[in-house]
């Protein structure tokens, strides 16, 4: 639906450029090994990644549920089992342009996905090339190439929370983030998961299910009266919609007020328990934008 025959080109040749450089998620450690200090190597490495272009960074100890099972994807090595003994997780995350991402579902939106998806590649590998000069352990988590899930990794190193719409969602950018991963037997000083309040907001939001095109998101609360958990995406049908329109959509992105730089969610610290602020965001969010964002039109450098 949104297809053009140059536009099209420029998330295409985005994923072509990550593809040539996936093999260099891993490589050789240098020896001999520096020694460093947990608290000051920290404090460098997230420097060292907003250097690069992350926004936020968060630190977390790996366990099993962090970590894929099996390979997928790639014809290579599609189904070997995983074997991940890295003891620490770096996550960081790449703000997408919000102009942009209000464009979604058109050509814009997948253009800014895939730049982002590129930026943190990038950011990736430089925090695992320059781990590893150390004499340390590293591996760069990309697009096509995770070993471990970003969005449970982000959430338990404090990065944001898991909404209605099942991508992470940070405090400050929504779910404007484009999430990075390397692991790291380096010692390492943790972060922690922090609660503001999103899933009491997303209860009385439903944007982002009201709002998709394919109905893929569930309007019901995040546990059915069976134990079972309900915010999760139909992946066929949001897929299925992906292929159709010639993006990755990005309307339950867009659709969040976190994504929309609200001054009543910038000036409250968390919403929990606090319908009443829930409220005055969500009535902040219609006064802009009614009930859908989108920005018409590619920007003029499109054109």
């Amino acid at each position: 639906m949104t297809y053009n025959e140059i536009n099209s080109k420029m998330p295409s040749c985005a994923f072509e450029f990550l593809e040539d450089i996936r093999h260099l998620c891993e490589k050789e450690v240098n020896s001999p090994k520096v020694e460093t200090n947990p608290k000051a190597i920290t404090k460098k490495l997230k420097g060292f990644a907003k250097q690069y272009g992350a926004c936020v960074v968060g630190i977390t100890k790996l366990n099993e549920s962090h970590i894929y099972t099996h390979r997928g994807r790639h014809e290579e090595n599609y189904g070997e089992e995983i074997n991940l003994n890295h003891k620490y997780a770096i996550v960081f995350g790449c703000e997408m342009n919000k102009e942009m991402i209000n464009r979604s579902p058109m050509i814009c939106e997948v253009i800014e996905t895939s730049k982002c998806y590129v930026d943190a590649s990038i950011v990736g590998m430089i925090l695992s090339y320059f781990i590893r000069s150390l004499g340390y352990e590293a591996r760069n988590h990309m697009d096509a190439n995770y070993l471990v899930m970003p969005v449970l990794l982000a959430r338990d190193a404090g990065l944001g929370d898991i909404g209605r719409n099942a991508i992470l969602t940070n405090k400050i950018y929504g779910s404007r983030l484009r999430l990075g991963v390397v692991t790291t037997d380096l010692e390492l000083e943790e972060d922690t998961y922090e609660d503001f309040g999103l899933e009491d907001f997303c209860n009385e939001c439903k944007k982002c299910s009201f709002n998709c095109p394919s109905h893929s998101l569930s309007n019901d609360s995040k546990i059915s009266n069976l134990g079972e958990y309900n915010w999760v995406i139909d992946h066929e049908s949001c897929y299925t919609k992906w292929r159709y329109l010639g993006t990755d959509c990005g309307m339950c992105i867009s659709a969040c007020p976190f994504s929309q730089d609200l001054e009543t969610i910038k000036n409250t610290t968390t919403f929990k328990n606090n319908k009443t602020l829930i409220d005055e965001a969500l009535k902040e969010f219609k006064k802009k934008f009614g009930n859908r964002v989108f920005v018409p039109g590619n920007p003029p450098w499109l054109r």
